[in-house]
């Protein structure tokens, strides 16, 4: 196996690619090093691969030259596509970003596989997908051609995208759908460190729909197991099936948004102060991950508790941010 990893320098691709060369796994990793959020914390996560002995280089997908090149001298078998442009909010005002690094980006990973015979590639996808059903928890047999984020639209897209050159070019390819994951070396723009900084600061938490959401909080580690289980278990097709799957990761646990506000000031030592708002365009009051689909054919399921998590996370964030 060589296997590529992109988004290499990004919070779930650094654990994975980490993970990967432990167990002796070839791999070499690839960003762009977009700066939607700190470069700084990019180049500090690439630095860890640089440490451990991963090639990594810096490359922007959506070049289809660049890209092409890439596949065509990388002589990789499988590929962990993690590179995208994140954020649901952001999407809202920066549509053009996620069209250009979700789709087309995406569009150029697919030519590259294609072209250069990938064994399996292995796509993140997203919970957001799931827009405005209400059945929980959420299941892969459910409907989802209801996006209400531009995020989500261009993540179902992937998956439309995957399964079509699944089923024309015989690529196996499986998406994976994370549900909102957090841990160690996570986003800045993400709820862990927003509120810790905040509840240390003294600075008002801004809580959305006036506290009544849920998430499924899932941990980096069991994200990244999950993604090392399915890359060496590409679909078997049949005759007529397209060799494309798609499985959701989450905790199976929808935790109250107060829940895990007061595990993060239990930890921390400090009460927040909480400024409660209405419901934010494009979010959703509720993410909850169905995973027996995930179980039945990798043997696994996410199971590290909330409050074990987040202690991990505020012990690093502690030491990255020199925070006391």
């Amino acid at each position: 196996m060589k296997i590529l990893v992109t988004g290499g320098a990004g919070f779930i691709g650094m654990h994975l690619a980490l993970r990967l060369h432990n167990d002796g796994v070839e791999v070499a990793a690839v960003d762009s090093f977009d700066p939607y959020y700190d470069v700084a914390l990019k180049r500090k996560r690439a630095g860890r691969l640089e440490a451990a002995g991963i090639p990594w280089a810096t490359l922007d997908l959506a070049d289809a030259s660049s890209t092409a090149r890439l596949f065509g001298e990388g002589g990789y078998t499988h590929v962990a596509h993690l590179a995208a442009q994140p954020g649901v909010r952001y999407s809202l005002s920066n549509p053009a970003a996620y069209l250009r690094n979700n789709v087309d980006a995406f569009g150029t990973v697919l030519e590259g596989c294609r072209h250069n015979n990938v064994t399996h590639l292995v796509y993140a996808s997203s919970s957001s997908v799931y827009g405005a059903n209400h059945l929980l928890p959420f299941s892969e047999d459910q409907n989802v051609d209801h996006p209400v984020s531009v995020y989500a639209a261009t993540k179902r897209a992937d998956e439309l995208l995957a399964h079509s050159y699944s089923h024309l070019y015989r690529l196996p390819a499986t998406g994976l759908r994370f549900f909102t994951v957090y841990g160690p070396w996570g986003r800045p723009d993400m709820a862990p460190t927003l509120f810790a900084k905040a509840i240390l600061s003294g600075t008002p938490i801004k809580v959305f729909n006036f506290g009544r959401m849920q998430r499924d909080f899932t941990y980096v580690d069991d994200i990244v197991e999950g993604v090392v289980r399915v890359l060496t278990r590409p679909p078997s097709p049949g005759a007529t099936d397209a060799p494309h799957a798609i499985y959701n990761i989450g905790n199976h646990t929808a935790v109250e948004l107060e829940t895990f506000i007061e595990a993060l000031e239990r930890l921390l030592g400090r009460r927040a102060v909480k400024e409660y708002l209405p419901m934010q365009a494009g979010d959703v009051p509720t993410t909850f991950a169905s995973v027996e689909r995930l179980a039945a054919a990798t043997g696994f399921e996410p199971t590290t508790p909330l409050e074990e998590g987040l202690a991990r996370f505020v012990d690093w964030f502690r030491e990255y941010y020199g925070a006391s």
